[in-house]
């Protein structure tokens, strides 16, 4: 169990942790000299299990709100500490509500200083706590009257904390490792130690782990667990982990950075959220304010971008935008605190919905739709309207990095495929998938009606006119789908459905008779439309519609405007170009000129063509071959 201080300046909470431990809270002589806490101090102690509690005394000023929420972060109970003899002050009001806002679920409070007040002020404070918390998830909370000087209460409390211990359900170890760093330092023989609270997850000595927002990869040399020599951590426990990696130095480590396993490394600058404006505000939170975010244990600043109007009321819900100025990490469900622009005063907080939030269309109500499900707990409640909304398909490996889950431990609805794409896995609703194929044969066969005299568009050019939300990785895995299934066909570049031929008439049947031998008879050279023409005694116009037509026949490539070759040269090409790799291992300029022998620059043409259609691609003033195009693939013919 991780416990920690929340509370005014100088209500008692490091003497109350010193009568519990044994142990000065404050080490630093800064602390000690001027008798207050400016940063965590890190305390351990057996209240009689035989297990060791961790303590995270916070510091009590409103100059350092920011160092204890860096404490408060993942601690399972808090001791609110209140003295008698001041009772409820501005900043006990402000570290419940930062509580509140973190989600921690339980808490005792300490009525300190017992030994200051008579015993009806005793009981003045207590109705006042009582008051407090009556309102908030934590009402009821016990309070215990002591005093850390003369020790009275004190065992009273320290029993109760040992009942909390054994009711307080251990945190799930599910998920990656991730720990929150709010420390780093050197040690003498042992090297770099970062400490912080495990988040989810183990960890166990040899792995590889991430420091992120940097990406540095490390390597866990040797752990604690709370504050003891361990061979493995889990989330719940206070780590302390001995780092190696390439340039590790103390310097390098910031509180606020995360130790993870490497498949959650995904810094994020937007996390869309669900947010709680506090009701004590006294005014409306404004669109694009400028705040402190702090999460885990970092304190960035940010903007928050309103989606469900342009002000929130003080105590009000709603969807929000966080445009962060530096990289964070964040899953799903974690919790975060926002403060004013000069970090003076505590505004609100809420959960993080989504990490990866996208940059357009945040408003939108489909995309207000799959926020509302992302409020539900768990992966598998928000998953069917995801899907449902989901364009593009759900990545599953967003989906892992997004609520620190592996797929293995995924309980799929009914009715999800997973679609391959040459950027991975797609999930994707099977009515949903049904849908867009459907749709794409309706946009073909639009396209066959409005353009009867083209075999059909290329593949780009469909995806651009059927279903031009779709990424192209998605869009080619559903038109692979249905070419497979015959449901559309290829003659060359060209997509079609099963019944659709563009049909020449008896005249360009005709003239196609006429200028083909001319066309074949050019080999690497063929003539030009022009030229095709003044030979034929034809219309230049009529020539180059039918050549037009018969490239969308897949009988000729346009190489460049008016310059079409037959497809069986363009084959013959591609073989000179299948050797000239396989002899010197790349295609260079100079020598597949002095190969077809036409010229440099009909070469560069020609090789261009090949860029543009997939065969070749470019790398500076050389180019290699496509191994998956369909030139590479195919037997080119003999040159």
């Amino acid at each position: 169990m991780i416990v920690g201080t929340a509370g005014h300046i100088d209500h008692g909470k490091t003497a109350l942790l010193r009568a519990f431990t044994g142990i000065e809270g404050d080490r630093r002589p800064a602390e000690r000299a001027r008798g207050i806490t400016i940063d965590l101090g890190y305390l351990y102690a057996d209240l009689g299990d035989g297990q060791l509690t961790g303590f995270i005394d916070v510091p009590g000023h409103e100059r350092f709100v920011h160092n204890m929420l860096a404490g408060a972060c993942g601690i399972d109970l808090v001791l609110l500490v209140v003295a008698a003899d001041d009772g409820v002050m501005p900043q006990t009001r402000e570290h419940l509500a930062i509580v509140e806002l973190l989600g921690i679920p339980r808490a005792l409070v300490a009525l300190s200083k017992c030994d200051r007040a008579t015993p009806q002020r005793v009981d003045e404070v207590r109705e006042q706590i009582a008051a407090l918390l009556a309102n908030g998830p934590l009402a009821g909370a016990p309070i215990h009257p002591l005093s850390s000087l003369t020790g009275e209460g004190v065992d009273a409390l320290r029993a109760a904390l040992l009942e909390e211990a054994w009711v307080l359900e251990a945190r799930s170890a599910e998920g990656h490792f991730r720990l929150a760093v709010d420390r780093a330092f050197s040690v003498s023989g042992a090297g770099v130690v970062a400490t912080g609270t495990a988040f989810a997850g183990e960890v166990r000595i040899g792995d590889e782990l991430l420091l992120s927002p940097s990406g540095q990869r490390v390597r866990v040399r040797g752990l604690h667990a709370q504050n003891r020599v361990a061979e493995t951590a889990r989330a719940g426990q206070r780590v302390a982990l001995n780092i190696a990696g390439e340039r590790l130095s103390v310097e390098r480590i910031r509180r606020g950075d995360w130790l993870l396993a490497p498949v959650l490394h995904a810094p994020t600058t937007r996390l869309d959220i669900d947010l709680h404006l506090l009701p004590g505000e006294a005014r409306e939170l404004a669109h694009w304010t400028p705040v402190h975010v702090h999460l885990g244990a970092q304190d960035v600043t940010a903007r928050v971008a309103l989606l469900e109007g342009e002000r929130l009321a003080p105590g009000e819900r709603g969807f929000a935008q966080l445009l962060l100025n530096a990289p964070a990490h964040a899953v799903h469900g974690d919790r975060l605190v926002l403060r004013d622009q000069s970090a003076q005063r505590t505004l609100g907080g809420g959960r993080v919905l989504d990490p990866f939030a996208p940059a357009r269309d945040r408003r939108s109500p489909t995309r207000l739709t799959q926020l509302a499900a992302l409020r539900e707990s768990s992966l598998e409640a928000a998953l069917p309207v995801l899907l449902e909304t989901a364009t593009n398909g759900l990545d599953p490996n967003v989906l892992e990095r997004q609520f620190n889950r592996a797929p293995s431990t995924w309980r799929l609805p009914e009715g999800v495929l997973e679609i391959t794409t040459r950027l991975g896995a797609r999930l994707f609703a099977t009515e949903r998938w049904e849908a867009l194929g459907t749709e794409l044969l309706a946009a073909l066969a639009r396209f066959h009606t409005e353009q009867p005299d083209e075999l059909g568009p290329d593949r780009d050019r469909l995806r651009r006119y059927a279903l031009p939300q779709l990424e192209r990785p998605v869009f080619i895995a559903l038109l692979e789908q249905a070419l497979a299934a015959g449901d559309i066909q290829a003659s060359g570049p060209w997509l079609h459905l099963p019944d659709h031929q563009v049909q020449l008439n008896a005249a360009d049947e005709a003239l196609r008779t006429r200028l083909w031998p001319l066309l074949e008879a050019g080999a690497f050279d063929p003539p030009w439309v022009r030229d095709l023409a003044r030979e034929l005694k034809a219309d230049e116009a009529a020539v180059r519609l039918l050549l037009r037509k018969l490239a969308r026949l897949g009988l000729l490539h346009q190489v460049v405007k008016d310059l079409f070759y037959p497809d069986a040269t363009i084959r013959q090409l591609a073989a000179q170009v299948l050797r000239l790799q396989d002899e010197e291992g790349v295609i260079r300029t100079a020598a597949f000129r002095d190969r077809i022998a036409i010229g440099r620059k009909r070469g560069i043409q020609i090789l261009e063509y090949f860029d543009r259609i997939g065969f070749t691609r470019r790398h500076g003033n050389e180019r290699k071959v496509r191994t998956d195009s369909a030139l590479a693939m195919m037997n080119p013919g003999d040159p």
